[in-house]
Formats: C-alpha cells, sequence, structure tokens
C-alpha cells in the first residue's frame, strides 16, 4: 500500500508541478513579489495536502508562538534538513514571507526551478565558496531590509536520521553583522521522507520552533554554536530513537 501511495504521489507531482509552473509564469508579469509568493506557494499547500491525505505524512507545529512574537522583525530561520518536506512544509506553514538561500543548480530542473528563478530567493555558487558568502551577504541584507525572513539550512545538504554536519556558519555571520533574530527549527521529516527514498511512510513530522536568540554582540562563529547546540539537543528531544 505504501508502495502504490508513493507512486500515486509521484505521478500527482509529474503532471501538477508543470501545469502550476506555466501558470505561474503566465501570471507573473501581472502579480507583485508579494503576491507571486502567495500564488506559487498553492502548490506547496496542494502538496502538503495530498501528503496527508493520501501518504498519510502529518504535522506538528510546537512553539510557533517565538514566531508570532517577532513577526515585525528581521529574522533568519536556521533549520535543521533531512528531507524535501520541510522544504515544501515551510512556505506553505510558517507566517511569514521566506526567501529561501540554495544551491544555483536547482534552478535548472524543468518548471519547478523554473517558477523557482521568477521569486526572490538567493541562489549561490557551492564551488565558489567565497562568492556564496558574498552572494548570502548583500542579497540577505537587501532580503532583510524588505522585510522578508531569510530560511537556511546551516548542514548545507539533507543529512539522514540521527546523524549531522558540521553546521556553516554564514546564516548566523548574516545575523551577526545585520542585527537579526535567529530563529532554530529541528525537525523529525527525515523518518518520512528520507533522503533520495521514493517511499513516503505514514506518521508525524514534528516542527520544534525554538525561542528567538539575540545576535547583538556576538560574533558569527559564537551565535552558530549557540544555534547548533540548540537544534541537536532538540533533535534528542523529538527524535530519541535516532540518537541512541
Amino acid at each position: 500500500m505504501i508502495y502504490l501511495r508513493s507512486t500515486l504521489f509521484t505521478l500527482f507531482l509529474l503532471i501538477f508541478t508543470p501545469i502550476w509552473s506555466v501558470l505561474c509564469m503566465l501570471a507573473f508579469p501581472f502579480l507583485t513579489p508579494e503576491n507571486r509568493y502567495s500564488f506559487i506557494g498553492l502548490w506547496n499547500k496542494v502538496v502538503i495536502w495530498l501528503l496527508r491525505h493520501l501518504c498519510g505524512i502529518r504535522y506538528e507545529i510546537r512553539g510557533m508562538k517565538h514566531m508570532h512574537a517577532v513577526l515585525d522583525q528581521p529574522v533568519i530561520i536556521l533549520s535543521k534538513h533531512q528531507s524535501a518536506y520541510e522544504t515544501i512544509a515551510y512556505i506553505a506553514l510558517l507566517p511569514k514571507q521566506l526567501c529561501f538561500v540554495f544551491k544555483r543548480e536547482l534552478l535548472w530542473i524543468p518548471f519547478f526551478g523554473w517558477a523557482l528563478a521568477l521569486l526572490k530567493m538567493i541562489h549561490i555558487n557551492r564551488a565558489n565558496k567565497q562568492t556564496a558568502a558574498l552572494s548570502v551577504a548583500s542579497q540577505g541584507r537587501k532580503r532583510l531590509s524588505e522585510g522578508k525572513w531569510i530560511m537556511l539550512f546551516p548542514e548545507g545538504t539533507r543529512t539522514p536520521r540521527g546523524s549531522t554536519k558540521p553546521y556553516r556558519k554564514g546564516g548566523a555571520r548574516l545575523a551577526s553583522a545585520t542585527g537579526a533574530l535567529v530563529i532554530p527549527i529541528a525537525h523529525n521529516a527525515g523518518n518520512f521522507w528520507p533522503k533520495n527514498s521514493f517511499l513516503k511512510q505514514p506518521g508525524t513530522v514534528i516542527f520544534s520552533i525554538g525561542p528567538a536568540i539575540l545576535s547583538e554582540g556576538k560574533s558569527g562563529e559564537d551565535l552558530q554554536q549557540e544555534v547548533e547546540g540548540w537544534i541537536e539537543s532538540e533533535m534528542r528531544v523529538i527524535d530519541p530513537g535516532a540518537y541512541k
């Protein structure tokens, strides 16, 4: 049954994504940047709905009050990265327009990448670390000034359940340089949609949103260690079985 449900979900994406991407490209010239984000975000909401009702992947959000408390302030979100699920869910579920930092290769994906290119996101060349850092710094400042929140995955790539990669300091350094608050997020989405997995396992994804962390007076290195400590500690709370 899981194989059948996962197959139906994949077939839906293969049909729905090109159609929605074409609609986005046709509509975007007539929409403001804010409305473009909302329009394309309907795809995310449909996909999350389908994952719930077809594949049995539900979600629970803990700590949303921490975001509502700082809606009018500049924020950089640093999140655990295990799955494709969270990258889809954040646009659908979080209360603020997000600006993702992602590798430029995603723009080359037919239809999905073309629609993504129409949004004001920060895409970087990971092969050139110096250029990537400059892009995050310059574009990040601009997006924060526009009232958007910056979303980064400091591990850089999806990690298997129960593991971690060294956290990169780019997001923490940007927060330190701009005085933006940092909100950490831990989650266990890798339990249900692991990296490179075709099968979608039923269950409940827990998103745990931490209190906003002040960046003022902290170096990027100190801030990164504080964020990493919170996320990795929280992972052992929401998914203890993965760390036995």
